[in-house]
């Protein structure tokens, strides 16, 4: 068992939701623990490039959810959203190049990380409307950036609070402006 997502595995209350999340980290391809954030370097922030910055840059927007779970006026979700959420931030740029590496981001990642948890959901102790609650926020995590290059929609936009919240998240660990520090590819104050 890869040990790289142990602090963000154990923000889950839920057992079920929490092995749920190990089985998918499991899955996922290796490139997603090496490969930088962006592939550009355009789109992120310092933290998130070079060696394992996809690796830090969900660190982080598991960490933003975590500090503005921590503040009761921004949210009233259940510990059991609270978990569903962690396990959609941990796994939303999961397939970012693919289920075998490309060389740059595939701009339908979210659509493939939704389908391949779909695919797997018998290995899961999710429940159907749990699937269907972390696919809707993996599937709108890019907000309103929903068209590929060729001007094409191809990816949904968030509408309901909890694919804002997984939005919102993902865009704030994804600004050039934050600094997160890490040690050993985990955050430190």
């Amino acid at each position: 068992m890869r040990n790289e997502l142990n602090t963000e595995i154990n923000y889950i209350k839920n057992e079920r939701i929490k092995n749920s999340l190990i089985t998918m980290i499991n899955k996922l391809p290796d490139y997603f623990f090496s490969v930088p954030a962006s592939s550009t370097g355009k789109y992120h922030p310092s933290f998130s490039l070079g060696e394992g910055g996809l690796l830090r840059h969900t660190k982080a927007a598991v960490r933003i959810a975590i500090e503005l779970f921590n503040d009761s006026s921004l949210n009233n979700f259940t510990n059991d959203e609270k978990d569903l959420i962690i396990f959609a931030l941990t796994l939303h740029d999961g397939l970012k190049s693919g289920l075998k590496k490309s060389e740059y981001t595939l701009f339908e990642h979210p659509i493939l990380m939704s389908n391949y948890i779909l695919e797997s959901k018998d290995e899961l102790e999710l429940n159907d409307k749990e699937i269907k609650f972390v696919c809707d926020c993996i599937k709108t995590h890019m907000g309103p950036w929903t068209t590929n290059y060729k001007g094409e929609e191809v990816l949904e936009k968030p509408t309901s609070k909890y694919q804002r919240f997984v939005h919102m998240c993902d865009y704030l660990a994804s600004r050039k402006f934050l600094n997160v520090n890490f040690k050993d590819n985990e955050i430190i104050e």
